[in-house]
């Protein structure tokens, strides 16, 4: 019988372990980062740049926990030349057409797996003997619970046509059978899969990943607050007024205006303003703003937050300049 303080692994096999982990969470932030600039669908681009940060957050976390276990810190190491062969197909899809393979590879593939490991570790690790490594995978593992969730979501808008689930289904197949072969990302074999969480499902909307599926779709319109749509009205008729201060007490404290937009604006002759786009990320308003008159005509982006004292924006720039027609 092991003693009631012992762990289920030795330190020098518990850093391993964590070495392993941390081999394919800091390459997965690498590749959903890469693949960002490669994705033109705007839902699945922005749940990759969303996911990079919390992948970046445990592998740092990973990486310290390393000389706490004797061990050089920030060290990621593959389990096995199979392992990198894996994490190389994962990445593999870098086409503008290869988004589904891409949220295939990640959302159904890596980020299942990655969260039955730390599961299965968080189930076998002594509770008094290990509470600093079982803390960093119980958030690892909260994560990619709302990840995985919030990407089915993304992925179920991406594949509209039994092609494309076909495609899916093949990519999957392909990846599994490269982990598989790797004995998953610690060498050790693949845990057993884990049962859909519809507590952590209906807790990840918070990821808000139907709002990144309804900016792509044409025809959603958002409810403008009554109160914000005021402070944006109120906005569009300082910046015709040329009323600087008007304009200041609108932003969130801190906040500067965008480069060129007392000189473009305030200076211009603009009679009218109205409302030309909106949308919301969380909760953040996005906001365009055409303003016209005889002097050309103005676009301006503006990101408001509400506040203690109402709605404030807190980034004010000019996005388009036009000349006046001429007559």
């Amino acid at each position: 019988m092991s003693h009631p303080l012992s762990g289920f692994a030795a330190v020098e096999d518990s850093a391993r372990l964590i070495r392993n982990y941390r081999y394919a969470v800091e390459r997965m932030m690498r590749i959903l980062g890469g693949w960002i600039a490669l994705t033109p669908e705007l839902s699945a681009k922005l749940l990759m740049g969303r996911h990079v940060w919390d992948n970046a957050q445990h592998a740092d976390a990973l990486g310290r926990r390393l000389p706490e276990l004797r061990a050089p810190a920030h060290v990621s190491m593959p389990a096995n030349p199979a392992v990198v062969a894996f994490m190389d197909a994962v990445e593999q899809p870098e086409r503008p057409h290869q988004t589904v393979e891409r949220v295939v590879g990640m959302y159904r593939v890596l980020k299942p797996h990655l969260l039955a490991m730390y599961e299965t570790h968080l189930g076998q690790a002594n509770e008094v003997y290990e509470p600093p490594t079982r803390r960093i995978l119980v958030r690892c593992a909260a994560d990619e619970r709302r990840h995985i969730a919030a990407g089915g979501v993304v992925l179920s808008h991406l594949i509209a046509t039994p092609a494309l689930e076909e495609r899916a289904a093949a990519w999957q197949a392909g990846l599994e059978g490269l982990l598989a072969a790797a004995g998953g990302v610690t060498g050790r074999g693949l845990p057993p899969p884990l049962p859909p969480d519809p507590i952590a499902i209906a807790e990840s909307l918070s990821d808000d990943a139907r709002e990144l599926v309804g900016l792509e779709q044409s025809g959603i319109r958002w409810p403008v607050p009554e109160d914000l749509e005021s402070a944006i009205r109120t906005l569009g008729d300082a910046l015709i007024a040329q009323d600087a201060a008007g304009v200041r007490r609108l932003l969130l404290t801190g906040t500067t205006l965008g480069e060129g937009v007392e000189s473009a604006l305030l200076t211009r002759d603009l009679t009218s303003h109205r409302m030309v786009a909106f949308t919301k990320i969380g909760r953040q308003r996005l906001v365009k703003q055409r303003l016209d008159g005889p002097g050309g005509s103005a676009t301006v982006s503006s990101r408001w937050l509400l506040t203690g004292d109402g709605w404030r924006a807190a980034v004010l720039d000019v996005a388009a300049l036009d000349a006046p027609r001429p007559t």
